[in-house]
């Protein structure tokens, strides 16, 4: 009578075990060998005629960084004759329009560059406020990005470059953190992001990746599709419909643009749950990327963005899985995840003490985590577009 409780309980500690391993170490892994087994590179050149390209900014009260930004983009390398910026205000409130008015008007900006302001009188959100951007787009390529960032002189070229290859239909650039003094989160985002562009370059040599950079991707304007205005992630919604549309969304190292990390942890927590909240939104927008039948990459998908989101619900059965076996190996691994947990809090509640890296690791871990919860439980309740605003 005592074996059949235990047992399922093992297959069920080991399965978790196995699952949370597989989506932080065995995924990147398996990548990498595929990657060297079957990579698929990218025919990037220089076109013979570069197409024209529309940049497109969604702003919303933007006054102190849109200025420089735009003068960052009429530094650019590309042919300025095949240029247009289009900065779409949402509804702001403060001197947004009157900056980019003044970029628009100073004699000194380069004139063959197209820069077009549209007011939009009410805040409708960036995916409605890109939406409208495109309205008014003339170039045959969209870059996507916001006001915060900047990007290197040959940004926009590197980008470009890659639809070449009739076969890219999208193209996401790198995103570099720069330090920044007020950040009490940049080494932990750091080896996050180190992670996941790891994770990009390896799914882009085989084939597509499962989303891009918002700060910096590229597309072929007759491929875009109208985003819904509840819309949380365009950054992964218009990559994986023209990956579904059967083009290669590819990641480009080269194309590079710069920002800064989020200065605390209030400011990262609710972005990872705005992030987490619209994976599981695009499921709902976006029901075919579930069906291996009609998403090419529908393996690397889930594996990329969707067990993510299962990790902490696995943690929580590993955890009451760990109670039943017998054994020395399981009560090691009871405590094991009481010292990880009371770590994570130390962390939370001390902040000084995450200059310890091993504790700066856990309470990292352990928030990651909360934030998929807290981004479950915001999309089951029909909260996204609580979490957006």
């Amino acid at each position: 009578m005592g074996y059949f409780p235990i047992e399922p309980m093992s297959i069920l500690f080991w399965s978790c075990l196995l699952f949370i391993v597989y989506t932080y170490v065995g995924y990147p892994l398996l990548l990498f060998f595929w990657s060297r087994l079957f990579p698929r590179p990218v025919n990037k050149r220089r076109p013979d005629s570069w197409p024209s390209v529309s940049i497109i900014i969604a702003a919303k009260n933007e006054e102190g960084t849109i200025g420089p930004r735009l003068k960052n983009l009429l530094g650019c390398r590309y042919p300025m004759d095949r240029l247009q910026i289009i900065v779409v205000s949402d509804g702001s409130t403060d001197g947004t329009i009157d900056a980019v008015q003044a970029v628009i008007d100073s004699p000194q900006e380069k004139k063959e560059v197209q820069v077009v302001l549209q007011k939009l009188d009410q805040s409708v959100g960036k995916p409605t406020a890109l939406n409208a951007g495109l309205l008014v787009a003339k170039g045959e390529c969209i870059v996507f990005t916001d006001s915060r960032q900047r990007f290197e002189e040959d940004a926009i070229t590197q980008l470009i470059s890659n639809f070449s290859d009739p076969s890219v239909g999208c193209v996401s650039g790198e995103l570099f953190f720069v330090e920044h003094e007020n950040s009490t989160v940049a080494e932990e985002m750091g080896l996050y992001w180190k992670i996941e562009k790891l994770v990009r370059k390896l799914e882009s040599t085989i084939g597509s990746v499962a989303g891009a950079t918002g700060s910096i991707y590229a597309i072929r304007k007759e491929l875009f599709q109208p985003m819904k205005p509840q819309l949380l992630l365009d950054d992964v919604f218009t990559p994986m419909q023209i990956v579904l549309n059967g083009y290669r969304c590819v990641f480009d190292p080269v194309a590079r643009a710069y920002d800064i990390p989020s200065t605390d942890d209030t400011q990262e927590w609710l972005r990872k749950v705005r992030t987490l909240a619209g994976c599981w939104q695009l499921l709902t927008l976006l029901p075919s990327l579930a069906n291996p039948m009609k998403n090419p990459i529908w393996f690397r998908f889930f594996s990329h963005k969707i067990f993510r989101l299962l990790v902490p619900f696995a943690l929580f059965l590993l955890f009451v899985a760990s109670f039943f076996p017998e054994g020395g190996f399981y009560q090691l691994a009871i405590w094991g995840q009481i010292v990880l947990y009371l770590t994570a809090c130390l962390g939370w509640l001390i902040p000084k003490t995450r200059k310890n890296k091993m504790i700066n690791l856990a309470f990292f871990f352990v928030m990651l985590n909360g934030a998929a919860l807290s981004g479950f439980y915001f999309w089951a309740a029909g909260k996204c577009q609580g979490v957006w605003k």
